[in-house]
Order: C-alpha cells, then sequence, then structure tokens
C-alpha cells in the first residue's frame, strides 16, 4: 500500500502571532473598562451590557441609572486632555449609530432620558466620570 505524503507547497503557513503591542493596548483597554465599570456601580448605575457590537461600531459600557439609559465610551490615556480630545466627532458619531442599534432591539429603554456619557482612566489617577459629554447631533 502506497503512503500518501504531504505536497510542501500545500502546507498551511503558520499563524500569525498577535503583535505584542496590540495584545497590550487591548489587555489595558479591558482592564480600564473594567475600573470604570466598578466605579459607574459604585455610583449607582446597573450596567446593562459591555462591548456592545454592531455594525456601525462598538459601545464600551452602556448602563441605567434611574430613568436614564446611558451609553458610555471608556477612554485611556497618558493625561486628562489626551483622552477627550480622542473621543473625536467621528468616534461619537459611530457611538451614537451603535445606540441607534441597541434602541432598534431594545425601544421599550428608550422612553427615559439618553444620555452619552464618557469615563476618562489616567495613570495613578481615579476613573473620571463626564456625564453628557456628547449629544446625539455629534
Amino acid at each position: 500500500m502506497a503512503r500518501k505524503t504531504k505536497n510542501l507547497s500545500e502546507a498551511k503557513p503558520a499563524p500569525k502571532l498577535a503583535d505584542p503591542k496590540r495584545v497590550a493596548a487591548f489587555q489595558n483597554g479591558i482592564s480600564a473598562e473594567s475600573r470604570a465599570a466598578a466605579m459607574l456601580l459604585v455610583k449607582g448605575y446597573r450596567i446593562l451590557a459591555r462591548r456592545f457590537r454592531t455594525p456601525a461600531g462598538e459601545i464600551d459600557i452602556v448602563a441605567k441609572r434611574r430613568n436614564a439609559l446611558v451609553f458610555i465610551e471608556v477612554k485611556t490615556r497618558a493625561s486628562y486632555e489626551e483622552a477627550v480630545e480622542a473621543v473625536t466627532p467621528q468616534q461619537q458619531r459611530r457611538i451614537v449609530g451603535a445606540a441607534e442599534y441597541w434602541l432598534q432591539a431594545r425601544p421599550q429603554d428608550g422612553e427615559g432620558d439618553v444620555r452619552f456619557d464618557v469615563v476618562i482612566i489616567t495613570p495613578g489617577k481615579l476613573p473620571q466620570h463626564i456625564p453628557a459629554a456628547f449629544d446625539a447631533d455629534a
């Protein structure tokens, strides 16, 4: 019985290893979102979702507090100013678009106030919450 040998040209390429900088940035982002969520819980928010993905984009945290549905962007940067500047008008539009997906799937959530907040994470400081950081007209 003849034994089949694998043609080297048919061999699969070695899997690509993730860029260590990208892996570190991803892990840093997950950590920042966890710290932001913990701070929001202490302030009385109920976390409905984390990393809510839609074709329009992703929302870091969706939360509810009293009669308000809040879509929260978490930014980690070396300084407060850098973090605020990182929430660009283009990114705001993406977040608003993703929020529209949430509200289409859960129209009852839009019956109260809807707000877009930002939580800033900087090294060595407590998370800083900016309620109503931007609006849907972004």
